[in-house]
Formats: structure tokens, sequence, C-alpha cells
């Protein structure tokens, strides 16, 4: 019996106040600014600042991840924008109706997230359209990094005021 009550509080499914869930926020916004498109920034940065290789290896990766998107966002992206959205719906309707924090935990996560998905084929058709090369992709990808942080930002922000919001609503009723 001991070994269950230590498993139960190391993996705690109230969410605001585990220090797993905030580690996991940190890791999925740094990751999620990270990579561009698919694309590691770091390598944005290279081509950049050297071009030659590093500018065609850039090019042919974002072509390569621009085409994946769009043709899966052609073959199925209503059938994801349905499970999302059923998906999102359930997390709220679970979370915020009926007051499961993992719920209201995975949703804060899930939806700023899904709109970093929007974001990234709304960008992947702009590059597509434009044809974008050299400096025209080097904007349009520092663009759509400066929205995910700005996305991320907020997304940490609301996560943190709604955690602190549980753990004192929590913590006054004696848990």
């Amino acid at each position: 019996m001991d070994w269950y009550q230590t498993l139960f509080e190391l993996i705690d499914m109230r969410s605001f106040s585990n220090l797993w869930f905030w580690i996991v926020l940190a890791v999925v916004w740094s990751t999620a600014s990270h990579w561009v498109l698919g694309v590691p920034y770091d390598m944005v940065l290279r081509a950049r600042r050297h071009a030659g290789q590093a500018e065609v290896d850039l090019e042919d990766m974002v072509r390569i991840n621009v085409n994946r998107l769009l043709y899966i966002g052609r073959v199925s992206g209503l059938w994801l924008l349905g499970f999302g959205c059923f998906f999102l719906t359930l997390l709220v309707l679970m979370g915020f109706v009926y007051g499961m924090e993992f719920a209201q935990a995975v949703f804060l996560l899930g939806f700023p997230l899904s709109l970093i998905g929007l974001l990234s084929l709304s960008t992947a058709r702009l590059i597509q359209v434009e044809e974008a090369a050299g400096d025209l992709l080097h904007k349009r990808l520092m663009r759509h990094r400066l929205y995910t942080q700005i996305i991320g930002m907020i997304s940490i922000f609301v996560t943190a005021l709604w955690g602190m919001y549980q753990n004192m609503t929590i913590g006054a009723l004696g848990g």
C-alpha cells in the first residue's frame, strides 16, 4: 500500500501544484519556439550568417516541411480540425464545467498549441505561394517564431494565473 501512496504522490493528478506539469509547460514552449515549421532555429541563424551551403540546406528543409504540412492539410485537414475541436471541447467540458484539474491543464497546453498549428499552416502556405527564398524566407521564419513566442508567453501567463488561482482556492478549501 505504501508503494501506491508514494507513486500517487509523485504523479499527482492535481496538475497545477505538481512540479512535473510546470517542467512540461517549459519544455513544450521552448521546443515550440525552437522548431520553426520543423526546422531548428539555429539552422535559420546559420543560413543568415553564412549563406552558401547553409542557405541551400535551409531552403531544402523548409521546402520539404512546407510540402509535408500542406499535403497533410489538404488530405486530412478537415478530419484533424474536427477531431481537434472535439478533443478541445471535451477538455473544456471536463475541466471547466466538471472541475477536473488535469483536463484544465491539458487544455491550457493544447489550445495554444493548436493555434501554433494553424499559424504553421498559414506560414507554410505563404512560403509556398511567395516561393520564398533567401531574405524573404528568413523573414517569414523569424516572424513565425516571434508569433509562436508571443502565443507562448500569453499561454504561460494565463496558465500561471489559473494555476495560482486553483492552488489558492483548493488550499483555502482544505484540499
